[in-house]
């Protein structure tokens, strides 16, 4: 049963989802079941994933490797960068060669950052 924001991937063709609405079937792409991505919240390798959120005037920047930068390289790269305020979700596609970084121009009290690895998955702050 898929849960609200919850993300799935597909291990045979690399569809990614974002679950909008929940429900009680299963999420099947390539005739498979999509397989859960699970938010990791700790880094243990060199490249740091952990979302760093930072307050600025008038919002929130969201950088991927405090101190270093994670890579983004053709090969190795964060796909995404999403932060949930007030039940809204706002996102910021990136590729590689861009800054792992996202600038989100919103009014909030508390986020949640959130961010893609094509490589070592899904993170969370």
């Amino acid at each position: 049963m898929a849960k609200l924001l919850e993300v799935y991937k597909c291990d045979l063709c690399g569809n990614i989802v974002e679950v909008f609405h929940g429900g009680a079937g299963e999420l099947v792409c390539c005739g498979e079941a999509m397989k859960y991505q699970e938010e990791k919240t700790a880094d243990g390798s060199q490249e740091k994933h952990v979302p760093f959120v930072e307050k600025i005037d008038g919002g929130f920047k969201v950088r991927i490797g405090e101190g270093a930068e994670h890579p983004m390289t053709a090969e190795h790269y964060i796909e995404w960068i999403e932060i949930i305020a007030d039940n809204k979700v706002y996102r910021q596609n990136l590729k590689p060669g861009e800054k792992p970084e996202a600038v989100f121009m919103i009014d909030a009290e508390k986020v949640v950052a959130r961010e893609y690895c094509n490589i070592h998955g899904h993170w969370k702050n």
